[in-house]
């Protein structure tokens, strides 16, 4: 058991880069500690073991009190994934003293960020070494994000061109196939647009190196959200369905933060067949397209969300909570996912409303285009409301409200009306 997570027992972790003794050991010691209900945790963008349980022990800190008498057990899965460190972490407020080192001068990509670069894209630290130097020189005109742009693509040769899609679309995203220095300056207008002071510095053009840095957290987000998909189809899911096989008695409950979503939602679709041990999902501010579960896209009636129906492989509700708060999937996101091919343009703070619905994110409008899907606010939900089965809308924003720019309110997400919604999901007394 982990130090960070004794709050919260019997606590398991499995990590999905490696095989080892930890699957096995969840699989033996479920039914031996007497659990009844399992609440399986995937986190977001952190990049090491120690951000990630701690996540897990903050959220579900609550849930032995809010159901004393239930036998839950808890699994935090950790997943390679990276984050920036100029971001803040997830849902852990700024010390004094590191405000103080953000304000002092740094190169563009510091040493931890390089190394985390390096371990996302291994064999590309030429590349690298050159992006983090154009980063810091900032060359005039317009040769240099040009550059900049076209090494950042070499980051998604070859493995990035073969992405799980949400969506069965054709394309790839139009940040990484079009003219670089445009995709910056679009990155560079909608940064402006988030900042709290925009509209009082006036007009002017964008400075494309002011997107640059964004397009490069892109890419590794492009990657991280590959990796999701993958981790939960043919990791996770065949997973659950040995523990089904090992522990038939047990209740599963996932529960996914922003990639995290989408692992636990792609678990579904590795999960065997007829495994009916997920009893309720949660995804909170999920990172992936807002018609993931669609049967038929309404922009493209032919075509269908990578997970359609796969909501039906949970015996209980998928509830996905979303928040208006949440300006990195409500801006950056729809900017991001715009795929080659979509001619319409976009600016500051028109950017959703130019892209228009195509391109949004489960996590800042919910679940689309799913006939039955009900739509609840926080209260409502969390005062019964919940229906038992099918796609569920919660607006979290109540709660989900907190953050600056350009990630606004998406990792906050700890708080206990949270931690009591995935009990209520999964009718956990």
């Amino acid at each position: 058991m982990a130090d960070a997570a004794r709050s919260v027992t019997p606590y398991w972790e499995l990590t999905f880069d490696a095989d080892g003794p930890e699957r096995d050991r969840l699989l033996a010691q479920v039914t031996e500690r007497g659990v009844r209900d399992l609440v399986v945790f995937a986190h977001g963008w952190n990049n090491d073991r120690s951000g990630a349980t701690a996540l897990y022990r903050r959220f579900l800190a609550p849930v032995p009190e809010l159901a004393p008498k239930a036998r839950i057990g808890y699994v935090g899965v950790i997943w390679p994934s990276m984050r920036f460190s100029d971001e803040p972490i997830p849902d852990f407020p700024r010390s004094v003293a590191a405000e103080e080192v953000r304000a002092a001068p740094r190169p563009a990509l510091d040493k931890d960020t390089r190394r985390a670069l390096l371990e996302t894209f291994p064999g590309r630290t030429t590349v690298l070494d050159r992006l983090a130097r154009l980063l810091d020189e900032r060359p005039a005109g317009t040769e240099g994000p040009a550059e900049f742009g076209r090494m950042v693509r070499l980051l998604l040769e070859p493995e990035g061109r073969r992405a799980v899609a949400d969506t069965d679309e054709d394309g790839e995203p139009a940040v990484f196939t079009g003219d670089p220095v445009a995709a910056c300056e679009q990155f560079a207008e909608a940064l402006a647009a988030l900042r709290p002071a925009a509209g009082a510095a006036g007009f002017g053009l964008p400075n494309p190196w002011d997107g640059a840095k964004e397009l490069l957290r892109q890419v590794t987000y492009y990657q991280m959200k590959r990796r999701a998909g993958t981790v939960g189809e043919h990791g996770l899911g065949p997973l659950l369905g040995r523990l089904a096989k090992a522990a038939p008695g047990v209740r599963v409950h996932l529960v996914g933060h922003s990639f995290g979503g989408r692992l636990v939602a792609f678990a579904l679709r590795g999960l065997p067949e007829p495994v009916r041990s997920v009893k309720s999902v949660t995804l909170l501010q999920g990172a992936f397209s807002h018609y993931a579960f669609s049967a038929r896209l309404p922009h493209a009636a032919g075509r269908s969300g990578a997970l359609k129906d796969v909501q039906r492989r949970v015996d209980g509700p998928l509830v996905c909570c979303h928040s208006r708060f949440d300006t990195a999937l409500g801006t950056i996101y729809p900017l991001a996912s715009r795929l080659a091919g979509d001619d319409r343009s976009c600016a500051g703070n028109e950017i959703a409303a130019v892209l228009g619905p195509r391109w949004g994110a489960l996590g800042h409008d919910g679940v689309q285009a799913v006939p039955g899907t009900a739509r609840l606010d926080l209260a409502a939900a969390l005062g019964g409301g919940l229906p038992a089965s099918g796609c569920v809308n919660v607006d979290a924003a109540a709660v989900v409200r907190r953050g600056g720019a350009p990630t606004g309110a998406h990792s906050d997400i700890v708080h206990p009306e949270l931690a009591r919604l995935v009990l209520a999901a999964g009718r956990i007394a």
